[in-house]
């Protein structure tokens, strides 16, 4: 049973911070790959951040320098820090885990707007 519950979104100012949150049930994390997808229908999906189970990060370059990703094993956790938002991060933002196929959480908006 793999459940993600995805938290943190909201409304922002450009040049403004957000850290979405994705906690998932059992022990997920400790060997799976996480990560973060962005879309709205009519946009292109985007792979905006992945972490794998030792820690290697890859990022898309759109975000590259201005997202981090990490996770918390002992809380199964996943997160991402967003900084120096701008308006082109408007999208939703949706957790998944790679367990032999791929889960997803149930989205998150993130608006950046002045």
């Amino acid at each position: 049973q793999v459940q993600l519950v995805e938290s943190g979104g909201g409304l922002v100012q450009p040049g403004g911070s957000l850290r979405l949150s994705c906690a998932a049930s059992g022990s997920i994390f400790n060997i799976n790959p996480m990560g973060w997808y962005r879309q709205t229908p009519g946009k292109q999906r985007e792979a905006v951040a992945t972490i794998t189970g030792d820690g290697s990060t890859t990022y898309a370059d759109s975000v590259k320098g201005r997202f981090t990703i990490s996770r918390d094993n002992a809380k199964n956790t996943v997160y991402v820090q967003m900084n120096s938002l701008k308006p082109e991060d408007t999208d939703v933002y949706y957790c998944y885990v790679d367990v032999h196929k791929r889960y997803w959480g149930q989205g998150t908006q993130v608006t950046v707007s002045s």
